[in-house]
């Protein structure tokens, strides 16, 4: 659905006494000049070589002179010589020229003192027929009028000589189906019997046609591998033949009746053109490389141009393969194909009618640059390859595209019927061929231009069907113009531009009611590239070649003035395809060069741009990488934020098929037309525009609109409310009141979740939009959303409005709750049922429809409704012969019976319980509670019965003695008085001063105690409780020394003085406390050496393996020696076989990110009891080492911080028993293991610097992201891997730095 626009023109005339005709051009791809060749003529044998420089200003400045010489013709057949290929070799400045005489011509511009400027290299003595250069420029084709093919090396050295032989046909001996051919259509048994069998069918033999100049073609392939001759064999038929590069036959074309002698080959490889000529037509056939036709195409030639285009047709193929050009001797006709069908997209006329066709040069780097010569004139036109589209602002952007196919304009508008080419749903007849056609602003008018007349058609895209267009009013005021563009101003007001041949501005014309009003010339310096109207089509503006862009003035009061343009901006480069938009009263102008640079104004956006449209909100464009990206207009040019190539992450970045390209775009329908490379259309609805519509809608409170738009593009329905909580739940009754349709409100409240999806699925992209519309809602208020809503809703459907034809929909809000409030919904049905109202049973199915149909009939029970349980199991699968006895042993029971035996059986113990009370069975309700461990629920029934309060506060107390709670079972007992019972728990809890009273209070004798209080004190020394113990032995034993030893033993050596002082037994002194003193200090010395010892292994170790794991974690992880010199095989591919990733070595352990495959390897229970063990044992080379050392220094650190008073105390009692040495000892001892502690500290938790990346694993950023399952939870491996997976994330975690208390050293020590 594309044209071709002319963006470059350049005009030129050659006049003067005697001139010579031009006969040749070609192009110089490194300067894009053209070199042209003029001469010889039968009145002057002579051949000037000039270079044209299309793009300077002047005309004697564009032509450069390079060369001159006589070119007399040496065969005397020949009226005059001529030249049958000029090449131009950018690399060395040199220019070929074959002759027809024979002769190949050099012309140097850059040459060696030793050379000559003109040089004849190579000379053929009977003459050349055809010659052309290899793409590659290595090769030369010549066939001589001998009949021989001739190829030659670029420094004209003869590689291969070939007879056209009579014999070539015979090597393809074709074997055609007739493809697409009327013999081999299927027609039915009727049609074949009505066939004459007389009539044989017809067989093409060659014939020739009457037009033939028995010229010869040669045409290479794109790739330079093979080439074609067209030629006449012994005067019977035109043959093709199919030659490789080293000159080998490799095949013939099948014949052809009035093939004439045009060829091209298409430079992709896959057809060859040629011209076949009938009585009534002329078609354009094509060929494959093995010479059997590929289908043809009509050139639509009417009676007028038969009889006009007597003279043989050339054919030229354009670099890109796209555009085919049909020269005539007064015309050149581009030619286009797409979806299997070919487009005329431009005509262009000569001003002269020549004696040959016209000659057609395509530049070899520039697809669409040509240049056109005629004998006197000449002319270089840059295409651009665009879309004739309507406005894209609503809601006018009916998506109507334009597509020109000669007599016939194509009119689609998408958004009313997507028609794809080469159908169309309105088809305009014109008279004359156009150049460019334009739409209004409000796409109900139609501007076509034509090479001398515009005409305005109405168009009325409201009414149905949609009539065809209207000729409103035509000039013909260009008729002495060349028009090039034309655009719209509104709906009324057209401008057209136009070139001329006699100046070199161009011009512009403007209408004034039904008229054309010429408004002068462009004065500005330079070339005018392109015409285009603005966005809003309240503007005109005008491109130049060098970039710049000009904003034209388009008051119609001023159309006698001189017109009046103002610069806008101007692009790093020319850029063909522009788009000019005013966002917010700051113009910007989007422009896309040929190369693929998008610009905006003077910044560049993407460079690998391949097509791109503007609407008022974003700018949208296609990319070579395949992606179709949107960029939210902002009024200052350095805010547009281009998005990463991520269209799994973000809304603006959406994946396309490869190589599609815009066609236009429709916001009012949020849908974006594509073209595929081979024409057919592409219609997607892109995220970006969906949500913006939504947002637009809920912002002006359009909640049909929004709700449509997220049903039909299946948007979350959240969105609604999470864009604005406040104006949804504003608003409700207008939303009821919008929405209207139950099902559709039904569909709204049951897909609401407690999840703000404007934070997570659609996150708002337009960065400067005013956010404090919408606050981020606090996670309370997310948590309890859904059932916000549902209150609102249900405020609103209870109302006497809506409460009859709105009832489906309350039941709905009450199930969508979270948790569903079945009951209510419930009760509901229950009342209707109750009034023997019709809709009952459809209530009673919708119910069932949203909640799960055991749920409700276990509900249903437990509101104590069996009719309702009754109708609920109708709407399921459950079997009558189970739920009929069940309902009806229910029925016959009594009320509070039946209430207790149904909550019995849906587990509601305790309202069960509540039951039995009330019907007055105590012995029922003790073992009830016995049974189902209801004790603190029945307290509370009866805690104002204190007899049968005691009762169950007994069953309570055995239940805690056996369930080992000994503590809560002694407190029991003895507030029942039984001493007896609670000094034995009091025991087991080694609660010694509550089981020692206990005891006293149950009447034991005194040896019994005695023997509690040895027990109670051995038990409390063995957990090194020893002050307590130190009591019972004094207290309750009588044992001083004893007391006085588990003093010492405590380091409570000042204790233990203060009591053997109290009991007058200061012997003890020395006895005990002095010898405790000793034991003390050694055993403290030697815990102290061995806590140094352990520091001084493991925090070294520990470094080393962190270092280690830093320079070489493939072989910390798997275990591979690096010096091993293992030959590790580069050729296995490392993607897994199975739909979920194992990661690499890095991610596998640290990162978390990607999937972890948890069905590999190490799955039994044994390898995993096995990895456990390998794990806690922390073996010294294992993965589980470095878990093992962090563990065990921080535990060291624990220990060491717990024991400072102890050691306090220790040194404290040593030097007040005058062990001075000893006391200095354990103060060195410890001050060592604290010193060592802290550099462990360091060397484990390192400072990093905020927003850093901690080292050795400690703490990465990223870590605790976890692992998603399923939505919610972390994915972990299972079996041995997850022992792994579990020391990995253990050493990984973030750890807080344990502090190390300093040990305050004794002054006395000095």
């Amino acid at each position: 659905m594309r044209n071709l626009k002319i963006v470059g023109r350049s005009l030129l005339r050659f006049s003067g006494e005697d001139p010579l005709p031009l006969t040749a051009t070609a192009w110089d791809a490194a300067s894009s000049s053209v070199i042209c060749a003029f001469g010889p003529s039968e009145s002057r044998a002579v051949i000037e070589i000039k270079r044209l420089h299309y793009e300077s200003a002047g005309a004697a400045e564009k032509l450069q002179n390079i060369a001159s010489w006589d070119a007399p013709c040496p065969l005397p057949s020949l009226p005059h010589d001529s030249i049958l290929d000029l090449h131009h070799f950018a690399d060395s400045s040199t220019t070929c020229l074959v002759l027809a005489g024979g002769d190949i011509v050099l012309v140097r511009e850059d040459r060696e003192p030793h050379e000559e400027l003109v040089e004849i290299v190579g000379s053929v003595d009977t003459g050349i027929s055809a010659a052309a250069w290899s793409p590659d420029e290595e090769l030369l084709a010549i066939t001589t009028l001998a009949d021989t093919l001739l190829l030659m090396t670029r420094d004209i050295e003869n590689v291969a000589s070939v007879t056209l032989s009579p014999e070539d046909v015979n090597v393809s001996n074709h074997v055609s189906v007739g493809w697409g051919k009327k013999e081999t259509q299927f027609k039915g048994k009727r049609a074949k019997a009505l066939q004459d069998p007389t009539v044989p069918e017809h067989i093409d033999e060659g014939v020739l046609s009457t037009f033939d100049d028995r010229s010869v073609t040669i045409s290479w392939r794109g790739d330079g591998a093979f080439f074609a001759v067209n030629s006449i064999e012994q005067e019977r038929r035109r043959m093709i033949r199919v030659y490789s590069r080293e000159g080998q036959l490799d095949s013939v074309s099948e014949p052809v009746d009035g093939l004439e002698g045009s060829l091209s080959w298409r430079p992709s490889g896959n057809l060859i053109a040629g011209i076949k000529r009938s009585v009534d037509k002329i078609e354009v056939v094509l060929f494959e490389r093995n010479g059997l036709r590929h289908g043809q195409f009509d050139l639509r030639c009417t009676a007028e141009d038969l009889q006009a285009s007597a003279k043989p047709l050339t054919l030229r193929w354009n670099s890109d393969s796209n555009v085919l050009a049909v020269s005539y001797p007064d015309k050149v006709q581009l030619w286009t194909m797409s979806n299997y069908h070919y487009y005329l997209k431009q005509e262009l006329v000569s001003p002269e009618v020549a004696s040959t066709a016209i000659l057609c040069t395509w530049h070899s780097e520039k697809p669409l640059s040509l240049a056109l010569a005629t004998p006197t004139s000449l002319q270089i036109l840059e295409y651009l390859s665009t879309t004739a589209a309507g406005t894209t602002s609503p809601p006018n952007d009916y998506g109507i595209v334009a597509s020109i196919d000669g007599l016939a304009l194509k009119l689609t508008p998408l958004r009313i019927a997507n028609v794809p080419p080469p159908m169309s749903l309105l088809q305009v007849k014109l008279e004359r061929k156009p150049v460019d056609v334009a739409l209004s602003a409000s796409g109900t008018r139609l501007a076509v231009l034509s090479d001398s007349d515009v005409a305005i058609y109405n168009l009325d895209m409201i009414k149905r069907p949609i009539p065809p267009p209207e000729l409103l009013w035509r000039s013909d005021a260009l008729k002495n113009s060349i028009p090039r563009h034309v655009a719209f101003i509104g709906d009324d007001q057209v401008f057209v531009l136009t070139d001329s041949w006699e100046e070199e501005e161009s011009s512009l014309w403007s209408s004034k009611g039904e008229e054309l009003i010429f408004r002068g010339p462009i004065l500005q310096p330079g070339h005018v590239s392109s015409l285009v109207s603005s966005a809003d089509y309240q503007s005109l503006c005008i491109q130049f070649q060098d970039g710049t862009v000009h904003a034209v003035g388009v008051e119609e009061d001023t159309s006698d003035l001189p017109m009046q343009t103002s610069a806008l901006q101007k692009f790093l480069a020319v850029a063909p395809e522009l788009r000019v938009i005013s966002v917010e009263g700051q113009p910007f102008c989007f422009g896309l060069t040929k190369s693929g640079a998008l610009f905006a104004n003077g910044r560049t956006l993407a460079r690998s741009c391949t097509s791109f449209v503007v609407t008022p909100a974003h700018l949208i464009f296609t990319t070579t990488q395949h992606l179709l990206k949107f960029v939210h207009l902002l009024p200052n040019v350095e805010d547009l934020e281009v998005p990463s190539d991520e269209p799994q992450k973000d809304e603006r970045c959406r994946s396309i098929e490869r190589g599609a390209k815009i066609v236009t775009v429709m916001p009012t329908t949020f849908s974006v037309v594509l073209q595929m490379p081979r024409g057919n259309l592409e219609t997607i609805y892109p995220r970006a525009l969906v949500l913006a519509a939504i947002r637009r809608s809920i912002e002006a409170e359009q909640y049909r609109a929004a709700f449509l738009a997220c049903r039909n593009q299946r948007v979350d329905m959240n969105i609604l409310h999470d864009h604005d909580p406040e104006r949804f739940i504003k608003n409700v009754g207008k939303i009821i009141e919008h929405v209207n349709r139950v099902e559709h409100i039904d569909l709204l409240l049951s897909q609401l979740r407690n999840e703000d999806v404007s934070e997570t699925m659609y996150r708002e992209t337009l960065k400067t939009k005013d956010l404090t519309t919408k606050s981020t809602q606090p996670s309370s208020s997310i948590d309890t959303k859904v059932n916000r809503i549902c209150d609102a809703f249900l405020s609103v459907l209870t109302t006497s409005q809506y409460k009859d034809s709105h009832f489906q929909n309350i039941i709905t809000s009450h199930v969508c709750k979270v948790p569903a409030d079945l009951e209510a919904g419930l009760s509901m049905i229950g009342r209707l049922q109750r009034a023997q109202d019709p809709l009952t049973e459809k209530a009673a199915e919708h119910i069932s429809f949203l909640a799960d149909v055991n749920q409700l009939y276990d509900t249903s029970l437990g509101i104590y409704n069996l009719e309702l349980a009754l109708l609920i199991a109708q709407q399921s699968q459950k079997d009558p012969r189970e739920y009929l006895p069940h309902l009806q042993s229910l029925h016959d029971l009594p009320d509070l019976q039946r209430k207790f035996k149904i909550d019995d059986q849906l587990g509601r113990k305790t309202k069960a319980l509540g039951h039995l009370k009330e019907l007055d069975v105590f012995d029922e309700v003790k073992d009830y509670v016995v049974k189902h461990v209801l004790y603190p629920e029945a307290l509370g029934l009866y805690q104002y019965e204190v007899a049968r309060l005691k009762e169950l506060t007994r069953l309570h107390a055995d239940y805690l003695s056996s369930t080992n709670k000994h503590k809560e079972a002694a407190i029991a007992y003895e507030s029942l008085g039984l001493h007896g019972l609670a000094y034995s728990s009091y025991f087991s809890a080694l609660l010694w001063r509550e089981a020692l009273y206990s005891a006293t209070l149950a009447g034991l004798p005194e040896s019994e105690i005695t023997s509690l209080a040895t027990s109670l004190g051995e038990g409390l020394t063995e957990s090194k409780d020893y002050l307590s113990a130190s009591t019972i032995h004094l207290d309750y034993l009588s044992d001083l020394p004893g007391a006085a030893k588990l003093l010492c033993k405590g380091h409570f050596f000042s204790e233990a003085i203060r009591l053997v002082v109290l009991k007058n037994s200061k012997y003890l002194i020395e006895e005990v406390i002095d010898p405790g003193l000793v034991e003390a200090s050694a055993s403290m010395t030697e815990f102290l050496a061995d806590m140094k010892g352990q520091l001084n292994a493991q925090v070294p170790r520990l470094a080393e393996l962190r270092k280690k794991k830093a320079e070489d974690p493939l072989a910390f992880f798997e275990g591979i020696d690096p010096d091993s010199n293992i030959n590790i095989p580069d050729n296995v591919s490392l993607a897994p076989t199975d739909t979920t990733s194992g990661g690499t070595f890095m991610t596998r352990y640290t990162n978390r990110t990607g999937t972890v495959n948890t069905q590999t390897t190490r799955r039994t229970s044994k390898k995993k009891a096995r990895e456990e063990r390998k794990r806690a044992r922390g073996k010294k080379g294992t993965v589980y080492e470095e878990e093992y050392l962090v563990n065990s220094i921080e535990r060291l650190i624990e220990r060491i911080n717990s024991m400072n008073e102890e050691v306090q105390r220790l040194v404290e009692g040593l030097v007040k028993r005058g062990m001075r040495e000893r006391a200095d000892a354990v103060d060195v001892a410890v001050r060592d293991v604290v010193r060592l502690c802290g550099e462990a500290v360091e060397e484990m938790y390192p400072v990093v610097e905020e927003g850093g990346q901690q080292v050795d694993g400690v703490q990465v950023n990223g870590v605790n992201g976890g692992l998603e399952m399923n939505g919610d939870g972390v994915l972990r491996p299972s079996g041995a891997d997850a022992t792994l997976w579990d020391s990995l994330q253990e050493v990984g975690r973030k750890r807080e730095r344990p502090v190390v208390k300093a040990f305050e050293r004794l002054s006395l020590l000095g």
